[in-house]
Order: structure tokens, then C-alpha cells, then sequence
């Protein structure tokens, strides 16, 4: 699903302990039934699509559903922010909503671990169009699915053609090239990398942790280091940020004071020349710019190391204390068909791909570009959270904060964030 960022990660922390019934508000149905119960009513969304173009995406899919003149669904859109750091009150309320929007992979897992998720396994088995390893995405440890996919987007350097041909410049492959870019935009007097990990987006910055260290020590090892396989204090992760520090230079001075959201607007004016993002910050751009958007693969730095990239996987799963069993199957069972998938896609800014293969993606450069990137990928990683846990993810947050606040610590920042993750293994 195509999202406005700020619901990139959650945390189960503390998750009995949150006060649930308290912190829910108006998230929780009025349904009655008990956890696996039939009751009638409509089946309750819940969405932390917030952005307004993702919103209208969401609400073109709900109608279409009830369109239908079945089972019913009703949308509640919850800010970004207080959606991810509610979601696990939300999930063990006394009466939860049915279906929530969220992630496949790692971070839905951890959820199905808890028993929150309500087993899905014939919904998936009366669906068509999805690839095996889309599939292995969806299932949880004991070979249950629990989720059902409906898109996913990848990540790339942004920019503006416009800005590129006025400085002069073209896209890097190489890191060299790459570094070099820097150096020319940097003497035109551009910044050229902005990030925006500050007013609550911290975690934007973990996709430049991601890249280098896919490109350096290649996914495997990046998933095995996320999963508590290897240490944060490895020789391998101390290479990825000996990298990191020689672009330090070129990024926006705000790197860290503002949001991914204020980073895409100094993008789009062109204070900025490119950034590291996911195609959910288009939701930001105005509509009559996104011809003039386009991106570059991140710099390959290694060219023994297959290439791999990021693909997030965006979806539906429901609560297993859900009141509207069989509704919330129906719901799950539509939101996998080619019919509901292009629905979504046309709704949206059509930067998102359909996980359905049956299902038609929008035809335009950008799209077609961003398609063969990830079908050309060897590998794709979800992204930091989703590779790990909603979890882990604060504690990159710190870390990587603190990194670019204070490159020359970063011995004692690793030491302290594998402190900090082996507590979120060890839990």
C-alpha cells in the first residue's frame, strides 16, 4: 500500500501492559461476540493511510467492496504516527476492529507469534495470481498465512528532471560517480542529499543503512544481522558506516531536524538536489510535478555482491479477537483480486505496484522504471523494520540519529545499540 511514511514501524513493547481499552479512542468496535465471534454489522477498517492521496485510495477500495451489495466495511483513517505507536493496544483491546492495514514479512509475523492474528490460511487458499515467494511473505512460523497483500513500491534517489538538467548533472551508478555528483552539486551551492529523520521520521535514515550494507555485506548477512544472527559491533557493520561517513558531507544540514515530509518539499523547490525515499513520498507532490520526478538505482558499491533492493510489501490482516469472522474472510478474500487491486492502484498517485500478477499496474515511465528495478534485483529486503521487527526499529532510530550528530563515536553508538537490540531479541 502506498503510504505517507510515518507508519513505518511500531513497537510491541510493554504490549500488556498499555492500558488498551484506555488507548484506543474510537478505534475499537461496538460489536459484540467475543473473540472468533459471527456477529452481524459491518466489518471495521482500520487504516493508517493518512496521506490525502492515500486516503482517497483507501476509500475508493472500501466502496468498491461495498459496492458489491454483500458484507459491508466501514474506514477509519488513524494519523500515521498514532496508528504505528497504538497498533499492539489496538490489537489486544477487549474488542478490537477486524482488519488493520500493515506489513508483510518479519513484522506481521511478530504479531502471529503473539496469537493477535487471525488465521487466514483458506482465505489464500481460494486466491490466485500470487507469486510462492509472496506467499512465504505471508505465513507465519507455523505455515499459517495471515495476511493478504495488495501492493508494494520501491525506494530510490529521487529527484526532479528539471532540477538535474538545470544544474547540469545525470544520475550516478557507480559510487564514484556518485561521490562525484555530490562534490559538482555541492559546488553549485545545492545540498545534495536531503533525508528528513527528524520531527518524527527518525527512521527514514535506516534506509541508508539498509542500502550500504546491502550493498557491502549483501542480504543475507542483512537479514541474519536484523534477526540477532551477528553483532552491531561486527568488523562487516563497522565497514557499512566507514562508507556512510564519506557522503556525511553532502547531506542537507536539516538532515536531522526535519520531517521526510518538510525534506520532499526542499526536494521539490530544489534546496535540495535528491533523497533516499520510498515512492509513498509522492503523496507529498503536487500532481501537476510528478512528470518532472524520477529516480536513480542506489549506487552499486560492490559489483561482486548481487544486487538487491528494497521492495516493501504492503497489506491487510485482521485481529484474532475479530467479531465479524466471516465478513472480515470476505473482505480479506476481495482485497486479493486483480479487480480490487487495480482499484487501489488507479485511486492512488499509481506509484505503487499490484501484488496480484493478474492485476494491471498504471503504464508510465516512472512505473515501468520502478518495475524493473525490483525485477531485475536478485534480492529484495523489505526494509529495516519489516526485515526485523517493529521493535528493533527504535533502537536504529537512535542509533542512527546519533550517528550523524556524532560520526566519531560510533564505536561506543554500536556497542549501545546492540546492548539495546539484544533486549528486543532476548524478549
Amino acid at each position: 500500500m502506498n503510504n505517507d511514511g510515518l507508519s513505518r514501524r511500531g513497537f510491541l513493547a510493554g504490549i500488556g501492559g498499555l492500558g488498551a481499552a484506555t488507548l484506543l479512542g474510537g478505534c475499537a468496535t461496538s460489536a459484540t461476540g467475543g473473540a472468533g465471534g459471527q456477529t452481524t454489522g459491518a466489518v471495521s477498517i482500520e487504516s493508517n493511510l493518512s496521506a490525502p492521496a492515500a486516503k482517497a485510495a483507501m476509500q475508493a477500495l472500501i466502496d468498491s467492496f461495498n459496492a458489491k451489495k454483500g458484507t459491508q466495511a466501514t474506514l477509519n483513517t488513524i494519523a500515521s504516527e498514532t496508528f504505528r505507536t497504538q497498533l499492539p493496544s489496538y490489537l489486544t483491546a477487549q474488542q478490537p476492529s477486524d482488519v488493520y492495514t500493515w506489513y508483510v514479512g518479519s513484522v506481521a509475523r511478530s504479531y502471529a507469534d503473539k496469537g493477535l492474528l487471525l488465521d487466514i490460511s483458506d482465505v489464500w487458499q481460494k486466491t490466485s495470481g500470487y507469486s510462492d515467494a509472496v506467499k512465504s511473505l505471508c505465513t507465519d512460523r507455523n505455515g499459517k498465512q495471515v495476511i493478504v497483500p495488495i501492493s508494494n513500491y520501491w525506494w530510490g534517489m529521487f529527484y526532479r528532471k528539471s532540477n538535474f538538467a538545470k544544474w547540469g548533472v545525470q544520475p550516478a551508478k557507480s559510487w564514484d560517480e556518485f561521490i562525484a555528483l555530490c562534490q559538482t552539486l555541492q559546488g553549485k551551492g545545492v545540498a545534495p542529499i536531503g533525508l528528513g529523520a527528524g520531527g518524527g521520521t527518525p527512521w527514514v535514515a535506516s534506509a541508508w543503512f539498509d542500502y550500504l550494507n546491502i550493498r557491502i555485506n549483501g542480504a543475507p548477512y542483512h537479514r541474519e544481522l536484523l534477526a540477532g544472527e551477528h553483532s552491531f559491533t561486527d568488523p562487516q557493520v563497522k565497514k557499512v558506516f566507514d562508507r556512510w561517513k564519506t557522503v556525511l558531507p553532502y547531506f542537507d544540514k536539516q538532515a536531522t531536524a526535519v520531517s521526510f515530509q518538510d525534506a520532499t518539499t526542499s526536494l521539490l523547490q530544489g534546496r535540495s538536489a535528491m533523497m533516499l525515499i520510498g515512492t509513498f513520498f509522492a503523496d507529498a507532490a503536487p500532481k501537476d510535478q510528478l512528470d518532472d520526478i524520477d529516480f536513480f538505482q542506489f549506487p552499486i558499491i560492490d559489483p561482486s555482491v548481487p544486487v538487491a533492493e528494497e521492495g516493501p510489501t504492503d497489506g491487510f490482516f485482521a485481529s484474532a479477537r475479530s467479531a465479524h469472522v466471516a465478513g472480515t474472510k470476505e473482505f480479506l478474500a476481495y482485497m486479493a483480486t486483480p479487480e480490487a487491486q487495480e482499484v487501489y492502484v488507479k485511486a492512488s498517485t499509481s506509484t505503487v505496484l499490484p501484488l496480484n500478477a493478474n492485476a494491471k499496474a498504471a503504464s508510465t515511465p516512472l512505473v515501468d522504471k520502478g518495475k524493473k528495478l525490483l525485477a531485475d534485483a536478485k534480492e529484495i529486503t523489505q526494509f529495516f523494520n519489516r526485515d526485523s521487527s517493529d521493535a528493533l526499529q527504535p533502537t536504529a532510530d537512535t542509533a542512527l540519529v546519533k550517528f550523524f550528530d556524532q560520526p566519531g563515536q560510533i564505536d561506543s553508538i554500536l556497542t549501545d545499540w546492540q546492548s539495546a537490540a539484544e533486549k528486543i531479541w532476548k524478549a
